[in-house]
């Protein structure tokens, strides 16, 4: 059903990502999640293969840690190659046009943070203007990011605190591809 493109540089020692990931894997939805880190080290993208999972999924899930107010380099460097000419955008660059475009991504900094007197400023969402344009550009849906605060035991959040948090990121995110399959089963 869904295609996850996970992107976490340090996935091993992720406690919030890998929960996500196991519950989403535990959902019996028929996930497929592709780790750019395992399969990519070098950073150097098979595109093809990439393109390919793609073509084979309507829900693509981008799941990865916010990291200075954007996604990891290796996410970047996808969608730099990936998303090509004539395949993302172009003339002839309909090939993602209607599938379904979700980031879910965890922030290591507390939500007081994101705010105009806060640390950062800005709300996160006005962080994400970037992967918005990039969903409509390729002509994608372009459904609100999942997130949330709180995934780092440096920023004082305790293992209980990440692992609650996760479990209820996960639940909304499984509810939300949930849904998402709905709405694809009614449009048959």
């Amino acid at each position: 059903m869904a295609l996850v493109i996970l992107a976490h540089p340090n996935f091993q020692n992720s406690f919030a990502n890998k929960i996500i990931i196991e519950e989403l894997l535990n959902s019996n939805m028929g996930i497929e999640v592709r780790n750019l880190f395992d399969l990519y080290p070098d950073y150097n993208i098979d595109v093809k293969a990439e393109q390919t999972a793609l073509l084979e999924h309507t829900t693509i899930v981008f799941q990865y840690p916010f990291y200075w107010y954007n996604m990891p380099a290796i996410l970047k460097q996808w969608f730099d190659v990936v998303f090509e000419y004539q395949f993302a955008y172009g003339s002839k660059g309909d090939k993602l046009k209607g599938k379904n475009f979700l980031a879910s991504f965890t922030v290591g900094a507390p939500k007081n943070g994101y705010q105009t007197l806060g640390d950062h400023h800005f709300p996160i969402l006005d962080f994400c203007k970037n992967i918005e344009q990039t969903a409509y550009y390729a002509k994608m849906n372009f459904i609100d990011p999942i997130y949330f605060h709180g995934t780092s035991t440096a920023a004082g959040y305790s293992a209980e605190e990440i692992t609650r948090s996760a479990k209820e990121h996960s639940k909304r995110l499984i509810l939300c591809l949930e849904e998402l399959n709905r709405e694809l089963l009614t449009t048959l």
